[in-house]
């Protein structure tokens, strides 16, 4: 008599357990691969320390935040419709700033300033002669056009040597002190409790402030005698 024997229960592999050749080489090659990767240049503005850098006057751009990484100007992303001239239908779009990477060349610095930029802003610095030109501008429209990247930078700019012997030159042809001296920290010294007590006083009192000394030659404008006058009108030129 045949005597039945339970079968087998199969044995179940895990495909998943030991990775395929395929996917071992792939593996190897990733983790011993001697081909360098790609490095990501930082920009300049970034390496600038920030806890040393005055705090940007008009804060940082709530509208088309790429503007506060780069030098932008007043550039946005502008919003239109394309209308087709067959049909007229008009079909939403958007325009965004025609943005570059660039490397210009800082003669203060004496080395590349990578930054990214608009190219208005690019025509703008190759009329004024240099990226040093732009971030020293002066006027509140350049300064607002910088945002805070600009900003940093136009500090970092300001701190090398060339930019402070040339401010030192046109101090001295003003007739200033040179910054640094006693003279000058005596005349950017903040006015003391008592003189502030002693102009707290006059304003109360209504008295007149005279800023510096009145230099006023003696006999200055005083009246003639009428005969003179008469005799300088009737003589002859």
């Amino acid at each position: 008599m045949a005597v039945l024997r339970p079968m087998a229960t199969p044995t179940t592999r895990c495909l998943l357990a030991q990775p395929s050749t395929a996917t071992a080489t792939a593996a190897t090659r990733a983790t011993f691969s001697t081909t360098a990767t790609a490095s990501r240049q930082t920009p300049t503005h970034l390496k600038v320390p920030f806890e040393r850098v005055p705090d940007y006057p008009y804060g940082p751009f709530r509208w088309y935040k790429q503007r506060n990484s780069g030098l932008y100007g007043t550039s946005k992303i502008r919003f239109g419709n394309t209308v087709s001239e067959e049909h007229n239908i008009k079909q939403p779009t958007s325009w965004r700033p025609n943005r570059h990477t660039k490397r210009l060349w800082s003669p203060s610095l004496n080395m590349f300033i990578r930054t990214r930029l608009t190219a208005h802003v690019l025509r703008t610095i190759d009329r004024l002669g240099g990226i040093d030109e732009y971030l020293l501008g002066t006027k509140q429209r350049r300064i607002k056009e910088l945002g805070p990247a600009g900003w940093r930078l136009r500090w970092k700019v300001m701190q090398s040597a060339p930019v402070q012997e040339e401010w030192a030159r046109q101090r001295e042809a003003m007739g200033l002190p040179p910054k640094g001296s006693a003279e000058a920290q005596d005349a950017e010294a903040a006015p003391s409790p008592e003189e502030i007590a002693e102009l707290d006083a006059m304003l109360e009192r209504g008295d007149e402030f005279v800023i510096g000394e009145e230099l006023v030659e003696e006999k200055f404008m005083a009246e003639e005698p009428v005969s003179k006058v008469t005799e300088a009108r009737n003589t002859p030129q």
